[in-house]
């Protein structure tokens, strides 16, 4: 999950969302609209458009944020969500940085970065019950669930201040009941997935948090999204500090948690990327399936298995979350 920069959609305009450590820049606009266009961050350097490129980069951000999901559940099952969600961010907030000033991003207004950082509670919170969701239950269940609630929360926001979404994100809505509906079917008599009430509660959380982001309206990212990681480790150290149950991991789950960190900020950066040498519907829907990827990997390495019926809502939701973010 990432945290991610977009403009406000103007009235009748299409809605942006984005995201989370993974939608974060899903919804990063483009001049004149959704549909397509290259063009430089605010501040920052271009990429050449070339639609190869963005197929590129998009996948390769889909692979990051899937990968990074995986190792950081991995990593809560053995030391607890709280403590992998207070390192995860505290090793994703330096590259960010690092970026923002390679990329020469000029400091947001002051309002930009209030926003950010109120988005950086909200994922903060999101994320670490993505984690806690993934240490009890199924990562390859709890992936496309937070995913899909996450990005229909936006489209539901702008439903309510700016108009109806189109036919297509409707679509979309009843392709996630359906997707939602098989994930959580019983898999024996009075026995149903274990977990999927803290995905869908983080997914509730990460779109609070791309909301808060949507509030922003500089045209660079990267700086709101480094007050939102500030943000978050501040929140976060205040219990850490003070008797909440903090475990400073060794070994194996702390690596796996620094390269869920910087995962997560390389995927942004990989989309960010995507969105500047091409269209952003073509980057999106490439972006789209990381939770395929945490599903995938949690089968081969960590040896979940999956009912066929989940399997084709695991399906629908990753082609739910392309439709409604297009």
């Amino acid at each position: 999950m990432g945290v991610g920069s977009r403009l406000r959609p103007a009235s009748g305009a299409p809605i942006d969302k984005t995201g989370p450590s993974r939608l974060e820049w899903q919804n990063v606009r483009q001049e004149g609209g959704g549909s397509g266009g290259s063009r430089p961050a605010g501040g920052g350097s271009s990429v050449v458009a070339s639609p190869l490129l963005t197929a590129l980069f998009a996948l390769s951000a889909a692979a990051v944020w899937g990968v990074g999901d995986f190792c950081g559940g991995l990593a809560a099952r053995r030391v607890g969500a709280f403590s992998s969600i207070l390192l995860l961010y505290m090793a994703g907030l330096f590259p960010l940085a690092i970026a923002a000033l390679v990329r020469g991003e000029m400091l947001p207004p002051p309002a930009d970065l209030l926003w950010g950082a109120a988005a950086g509670l909200a994922g903060a919170i999101g994320y670490g019950l993505l984690l806690h969701a993934f240490s009890k239950g199924r990562m390859g269940l709890a992936a496309p669930v937070s995913a899909v609630v996450a990005t229909s929360s936006p489209v539901v926001v702008a439903a309510l201040t700016e108009g109806m979404p189109g036919a297509q994100q409707l679509v979309g809505f009843a392709v996630a009941l359906a997707g939602l509906w098989l994930l959580s079917r019983p898999e024996s008599p009075g026995h149903r997935p274990g977990g999927l009430g803290l995905a869908l509660l983080a997914g509730l959380g990460v779109g609070l948090f791309f909301v808060s982001v949507g509030q922003v309206e500089a045209a660079g990212a990267l700086w709101p999204l480094v007050a939102a990681r500030m943000a978050g480790v501040a929140a976060l150290l205040v219990p850490a500090l003070t008797g909440r149950r903090f475990v400073l991991p060794h070994g194996t789950p702390l690596g796996l948690l620094a390269l869920a960190g910087v995962l997560d900020a390389g995927g942004s950066l990989f989309f960010l990327l995507a969105t500047q040498a091409g269209r952003l519907d073509v980057a999106t829907v490439l972006a789209t399936p990381y939770p395929a990827v945490t599903a995938l990997l949690a089968w081969l390495i960590a040896g979940e298995r999956m009912t066929r019926s989940q399997i084709i809502g695991a399906a629908a939701a990753v082609v739910a979350i392309a439709l409604i973010t297009i």
